[in-house]
C-alpha cells in the first residue's frame, strides 16, 4: 500500500493550516505504529504523544517501531490534546562495535546490588580516555557479563549502548579483564637521601618509593623494616604509594625446614667477585633428599658460623623455600665435625691470640688441650742471683712479665743460669738475691727458650734484713706498719707494694725491709702480703680483765707522740690501776676505732722478742641511747660517757630492728681514715626505750573549754541523730564474742 503525502497534509492535522503548532523540535522513539497513526515516546520528558502517519516525511514502510524520529509538538484542532506533526526518521548514532578498555569509577554498592528501592535501578560508572580526554558511563548490575563482582579500580572492558528512550550512552557487556591491586607488602631493602627501594613480599622484585609517600615519622624508618603500600603507574613505571609500617616480622617471604640434611659443597662463593658476576646465590651444594639427588644453591648470609668453607666439605644444613617463586635454597649451612677427616688440608693447634695470621675454619678444643711449654717432673734447688727490683716497683703488669730475675743451679755437674719472672712464684713471699729456692723447668715448645717456674723459698739469705710487721693504717696513696715489736710504726708508700694494694686489710702480715729517703726519714720498701713464716708467737692469758683506754693509738689521735695506746685495769682486785700497751693487733676488731675513756675487755699476752706484756683481744663496752631517728636514713646516738654523738646509717643496726630514740644500743666505732670522722657500726639493741606519751592539752585549749557553757546557744555541741543498734535491731551487740579457728563454722 503506498500513500500520497500531498492528500495527507489535508486531513485537518496540518502544522500550520489545521493546528497550532509550537516550532520546537523534540526526539523520540516511535512506540506504537498502526496503518494510520501511531504514537512516539519522548527522550526529553515523560510524555507520549499521538501522530498521524501524514505527518511523517518519508518513506512509511520503512518506519518502524523503536526508530529515532525528530518532530515538533502541536494540538489538536478539536480536542486540544498536544500531538506529534512534521516526523522526520533520525539516522541511528554508529557507537564503535569494539569493546573499550576502561577502569571502574564507582562500584554499585555492595548494600544496594539487586536490592534497590522501587523504580529505581542501582548504577555505577565506569571510564575510559579517548584522544586525551576522559569520558564517563554508567552501567547497572543487568550490564555485568559473569558472576563476578566489581570493585572501584578494576580494569574492565565494554560496549557503548545509546538509550532510545532517553539518548543517554551508557556501558554494557562489561567483562572484568583485572581485579584492582590489593595493598601490597615488602620489606625496606634500601634508603638514599629522598628515595628507597621496597622488596616486595608477592614477587621477586624491587619496586621504588619516594619519601613524600611514606605516612610515618620518616626519622625511624630504615632498611628491614617491614611496610605495606599500593602500587601506581607513574610515567609507565610502577612506583609504592602510600607507604605504611608493619609490625616486625609481619612480612615473610621463606619458609624454612624444620628436617636438617647433609651434603658436600660442590662450588665455593668466590673469595673475589668478578664484575659480570650476578648471581646472589654462587655456591652450591650436591646432596640427596627424598631418594633424588639435588643440587641447591646458597648465598654469603646461608651460612651458619660464617665459616671457610672449602669444595668436598661435609656439611649439614636446611632448605629453604621462598614463598614467591617456590625457589628452594641451602641454609644454616653448617661444617660437620667428620668433615677435617676427608680433606687433605694442613690442620694446627692454637690458642686466640692478637697476631696478625689469619687463622680460618677453627674449630674449638677442650680446655687444656693446646700448652704451649713443657714443664720437667724433676725439682731443682738454687740460689737467687738476681733480683728484679725494678719491676717489683711496678704497677701489673710490668712487674709479673716484664724484667726477669736469675737463679743459678747445678745439673749433673754443670753449672747453669736459668730465668724465672714473677708470675712463676709460689706462695706470698718473694724470693731475694741469695735465698735459696726449689723450682722446675719450664720449656716454650716453639722457641726452645727455658725458665723456673713453680717457685718456692726454702731457707732465706743470712744477712737479709726483711722484717715482718702489720698494717696499721691505709690511707688514699700511702698506709704504715706495725713492727714486730709493735712499739712503732713505719711508712710505706702504695708503689712499693708487691702485689694488688686493693688485697690488703688492717691487721694483715707483710713482710718489708727498711730505706731511709730524703731527709733520713725511714720507710718500707718491697712491702709483700705474707702468711707469718716464723710466728708471732704470744702467750695468752686465759683471764679477761676491765679496763678503760687511757691513750688510744695514734691512727686515732694523730697530736700524740706514742704509736701505742694504753688500756688501765678499772676493776677490783690486785691488778687494779695497772696500765698496759697494745697495738692493731690487739684489737679484736682491726677496724674498731678505740677512744679515750672507753671501758673495754680484754686479755694480756707476752710478746715473745721483747717479753713485754699487751693488751690483746681487746672488745670495746659500748652503750648509748639513740638520740633521735632522721627519716630512717641515719641515726644520731648519744654516749653515756661523754656525751658524743656519732653517726650511724640504718643499715648498720642488726636483726633488722627500727630503732627508736631512746633504746639503749651496743656498738663499735670505726674511723672513716679519708675523712678523720669516726661512725658507729653493728649497731645491736640492748633494751628499748620509754614510750611515747601524749602531749597534754595546751591550757588555751583547756581554759577555752571551760568557758563554754551549755546554755550558750552558739556554742559547739553534739546532737545524737539515732541511737545506735546491732545487727538484730536491738540496742548494741547481745552476741557473746568468743574465740575461733580458721576455717570452722558453727
Amino acid at each position: 500500500m503506498s500513500f500520497d503525502p500531498s492528500l495527507l497534509h489535508n486531513n485537518g492535522h496540518g502544522g500550520f493550516a489545521n493546528g497550532t503548532s509550537l516550532g520546537v523540535r523534540e526526539t523520540g522513539v516511535v512506540e506504537k505504529l498502526l496503518a494510520s497513526y501511531g504514537f512516539i515516546q519522548c527522550s526529553e520528558r515523560q510524555a507520549r504523544l499521538f501522530f498521524h502517519c501524514s505527518q511523517y516525511n518519508g518513506n512509511l514502510q520503512e518506519l518502524k517501531i523503536g526508530d529515532d524520529v525528530e518532530f515538533e509538538v502541536s494540538s489538536d484542532r478539536r480536542t486540544g490534546k498536544p500531538i506529534a506533526v512534521k516526523l522526520v526518521k533520525i539516522k541511528a548514532e554508529m557507537l564503535p562495535e569494539e569493546r573499550i578498555s576502561g577502569q571502574v569509577v564507582s562500584a554499585i554498592p555492595s548494600h544496594l546490588d539487586g536490592k534497590s528501592a522501587p523504580g529505581q535501578v542501582p548504577t555505577g560508572s565506569v571510564c575510559y580516555e579517548r584522544n586525551g580526554e576522559v569520558f564517563y558511563l554508567t552501567y547497572t548490575p543487568e550490564d555485568i557479563e559473569g558472576n563476578v563482582t566489581l570493585d572501584t579500580g578494576d580494569k574492565v572492558c565494554f560496549y557503548m549502548e545509546t538509550n532510545k528512550h532517553t539518548g543517554a550512552v551508557s556501558a554494557h557487556n562489561i567483562v572484568l579483564v583485572k581485579k584492582k591491586q590489593s595493598r601490597c607488602q615488602g620489606v625496606v631493602c634500601a634508603t638514599k637521601e629522598a628515595f628507597g627501594f621496597i622488596e616486595r613480599g608477592d614477587v621477586v622484585k624491587e619496586i621504588f618509593f619516594h619519601y613524600s609517600e611514606f605516612k610515618g615519622d620518616l626519622e625511624a624508618l630504615q632498611a628491614g623494616d617491614d611496610v605495606e603500600f599500593t602500587i601506581k603507574e607513574r610515567n609507565g613505571k610502577e612506583v609504592a604509594t602510600d607507604v605504611r609500617l608493619l609490625p616486625q616480622g609481619t612480612v615473610i617471604f621463606e619458609d624454612i625446614s624444620i628436617e636438617t640434611f647433609e651434603g658436600t659443597v660442590a662450588k665455593v662463593i668466590p673469595k673475589a667477585p668478578t664484575k659480570n658476576q650476578n648471581d646472589p646465590l654462587p655456591g652450591r651444594i650436591s646432596a640427596r633428599i627424598n631418594f633424588t639427588d639435588k643440587e641447591l644453591l646458597f648465598g654469603e648470609k646461608d651460612t651458619k658460623s660464617k665459616v671457610t668453607l672449602l669444595e668436598g666439605d661435609h656439611v649439614q644444613f636446611n632448605i629453604s623455600t621462598d614463598r614467591r617463586d617456590k625457589l628452594e635454597r641451602a641454609t644454616n649451612i653448617d661444617i660437620l665435625p667428620d668433615t677435617f677427616h676427608f680433606t687433605k688440608e694442613t690442620r694446627e693447634m692454637d690458642m686466640l691470640s692478637a697476631q696478625r695470621n689469619h687463622a680460618v675454619r677453627i674449630k674449638k678444643l677442650p680446655k687444656g688441650t693446646v700448652s704451649f711449654h713443657t714443664q720437667s717432673e724433676l725439682c731443682f734447688v738454687g740460689v737467687v742471683e738476681k733480683e728484679a727490683y725494678n719491676s717489683l716497683l711496678s704497677a701489673p703488669p710490668f712487674w709479673i712479665y716484664g724484667e726477669c730475675c736469675e737463679i743459678a743451679y747445678e745439673d749433673s755437674g754443670v753449672k747453669s743460669t736459668l730465668p724465672y719472672y714473677i708470675k712463676d712464684l709460689e706462695g706470698g713471699a718473694y724470693p731475694q738475691l741469695g735465698d735459696k729456692v726449689e723450682f722446675s723447668i719450664s720449656e716454650v715448645k716453639r722457641t726452645g727458650q727455658q725458665s723456673a717456674v713453680s717457685l718456692r723459698i726454702l731457707n732465706r739469705a743470712v744477712g737479709t734484713k726483711r722484717l715482718l710487721g702489720y698494717i696499721a693504717t691505709l690511707k688514699d696513696n700511702f698506709g704504715f706498719i706495725e713492727t714486730a715489736n709493735h712499739d712503732q710504726e713505719i711508712f710505706f708508700h702504695y708503689s712499693e707494694v708487691c702485689g694488688d694494694v686493693d688485697n690488703m686489710d688492717l691487721g694483715d702480715t707483710v713482710e718489708y725491709t727498711l730505706s731511709k729517703g730524703k731527709g733520713n726519714k725511714i720507710s718500707a720498701e718491697k712491702v709483700t702480703k705474707v702468711a707469718a713464716v716464723n710466728g708471732v708467737g704470744e702467750d695468752v692469758s686465759n683471764t679477761m680483765f676491765l679496763g678503760k683506754v687511757v691513750r688510744p693509738l695514734r691512727s686515732v689521735d694523730p697530736s700524740q707522740t706514742d704509736y701505742q695506746g694504753l688500756i688501765e685495769i678499772t676493776e677490783e682486785g690486785a691488778s687494779k690501776g695497772q696500765s698496759y700497751p697494745f697495738g692493731i693487733v690487739g684489737m679484736a676488731n682491726k677496724g674498731d676505732c678505740l677512744q679515750k675513756g672507753e671501758m673495754v675487755k680484754f686479755q694480756l699476752c707476752t710478746v715473745t722478742q721483747t717479753g713485754q706484756k699487751m693488751a690483746c683481744n681487746i672488745v670495746p663496752q659500748r652503750r648509748a641511747l639513740v638520740e633521735c631517728v632522721k627519716d630512717q636514713v641515719n641515726l644520731i646516738m648519744q654516749e653515756i660517757g661523754e656525751s658524743k654523738k656519732l653517726f650511724f646509717h640504718v643499715k648498720e643496726v642488726q636483726d633488722g630492728l627500727e630503732l627508736q630514740a631512746g633504746d639503749e644500743v651496743e656498738f663499735s666505732v670505726i674511723l672513716n681514715q679519708r675523712t678523720g670522722k669516726c661512725s658507729a657500726c653493728n649497731v645491736r639493741r640492748v633494751s628499748e626505750g620509754p614510750k611515747p606519751v601524749a602531749t597534754p592539752r595546751p591550757d588555751r585549749l583547756v581554759n577555752r573549754l571551760k568557758s563554754i557553757t551549755l546554755d550558750d546557744t552558739n556554742a559547739p555541741r553534739l546532737v545524737i541523730i539515732r541511737q545506735p543498734r546491732g545487727p538484730d535491731n536491738s540496742k548494741g551487740f547481745n552476741v557473746e564474742r568468743k574465740s575461733r579457728q580458721p576455717g570452722v563454722t558453727d
